[in-house]
């Protein structure tokens, strides 16, 4: 029986960050063993890497964030703690289950599936029900953005269960782009560009429809994708990129000139234009030269982009909601480092295959790198997460 009355329990991010972070190191050590052949799976070691990431990992520090902050958002009631725990038990269950299936037998994925699915539907539903019930206005807010990114999340999360059932390319590469561009990526930028101008105390307001338009911009980006127009989708992704650079630098946010736990959020927040831009001068060079560069933009904006601002604010709710004021010591400011260096040596991989240099050791460098920053982070805020340790 769970123990309701436990301080690790007592607020939502707490389970979801610590659990995010085991799963972090978890997820990757086994996929890196079965990219090298050493350990044999039951589905593709892609689409192990691709779903594990998304619906196991990365939901996890989403969830967790947003059910904190998601109520203050739309000024509604906070989650029950009855209602968070049935989605944490749902999450770590399906994990847990989905790792087993992937090494002994491939039933097990499906009711992993199943369980991590059922736990998608019911973030959906809280957070649609605190955004109906909310006392902000029902408009093209920043709640309404993240709401749509978290629907699409479910539709992603179908079609790579429909792949799992009955293989194909299309459904795994459609259900992929959308789960990445559509839910994880759109997702991280609505909360961002929220959050990080109200950290910094900038007074510039947003361009009206901001949002909507870089939703756009990654729906084209997705459909066009799939359509296999891959020179117009180049196109888009510059577009994209030099709008959220022009935006991003008219909110004059103080970048270097403050505390590392916000300017690493700043800096997460330039990672989006430039994984964007950077991948599609790569996705060019791949369509003249015939060679791929392995999924370079994906890796630029997840590590990037995602990596780098859930690091940050990870580190900022943890520090805030135990009571101690959010500041990054030099050991979390050279983990905020050490995820920039992550970034080139991933985006480094990806270049040398493209350009046929054979040295497959970055791939094991990069590996390492994100199990030493999850580890560390692990090391330095699990106590915090668990029991509320303060740190000097």
């Amino acid at each position: 029986m769970i123990n309701t009355k436990s301080y690790f329990l007592s607020q939502p991010h707490q389970p979801f960050f610590l659990f995010g972070v085991i799963w972090a190191l978890i997820n990757l050590l086994v996929f890196m063993l079965s990219y090298k052949g050493i350990l044999i799976l039951n589905i593709a070691p892609i689409e192990f890497h691709a779903y594990s990431l998304i619906f196991a990992v990365f939901t996890q520090f989403f969830v967790g964030f947003l059910f904190t902050t998601f109520p203050r958002f739309c000024q509604s009631e906070v989650i029950s703690q009855s209602f968070y725990l049935k989605v944490f038990l749902l999450l770590q269950t399906g994990t847990l289950t989905f790792l087993l299936g992937a090494l002994l037998h491939v039933n097990l994925v499906y009711l992993a599936a199943l369980l991590l699915f059922t736990g998608n539907v019911l973030i959906v539903y809280k957070l649609y029900s605190i955004y109906k019930n909310g006392l902000m206005p029902k408009d093209y807010g920043d709640s309404f953005w993240i709401l749509t990114g978290f629907f699409f999340s479910l539709i992603a999360h179908l079609l790579l269960i429909a792949n799992f059932i009955t293989p194909s390319p299309l459904l795994y590469t459609l259900g992929v782009q959308e789960g990445i561009y559509l839910y994880l990526v759109f997702v991280a930028f609505a909360v961002g560009q929220r959050m990080v101008p109200f950290f910094s105390h900038s007074m510039v307001q947003k361009q009206k429809n901001f949002a909507g338009i870089v939703f756009g911009g990654f729906v084209l980006k997705v459909l066009l994708d799939i359509a296999g127009f891959v020179y117009a989708e180049i196109i888009v992704d510059i577009a994209l990129s030099l709008f959220l650079l022009k935006e991003f630098l008219r909110w004059k946010l103080p970048i270097f000139n403050s505390p590392s736990i916000l300017w690493v959020l700043h800096l997460a927040l330039f990672w989006l234009p430039a994984g964007l831009f950077i991948g599609a001068l790569a996705n060019l060079a791949s369509q003249i030269s015939g060679e791929s560069f392995i999924a370079m933009q994906i890796h630029l904006v997840l590590i990037g982009f995602i990596t780098t601002i859930l690091i940050g604010f990870g580190t900022r709710v943890t520090m805030g909601h135990s009571g101690q004021a959010p500041h990054a010591d030099k050991l979390t400011t050279n983990i905020f480092w050490a995820v920039q260096v992550l970034v080139i040596v991933r985006a480094l991989y990806s270049l040398q295959a493209g350009l046929n240099l054979n040295l497959p050791w970055l791939f094991d460098a990069s590996v390492t790198l994100w199990l030493l920053i999850f580890g560390v982070w692990a090391w330095r805020y699990g106590p915090v997460l668990y029991s509320g340790k303060k740190i000097s």
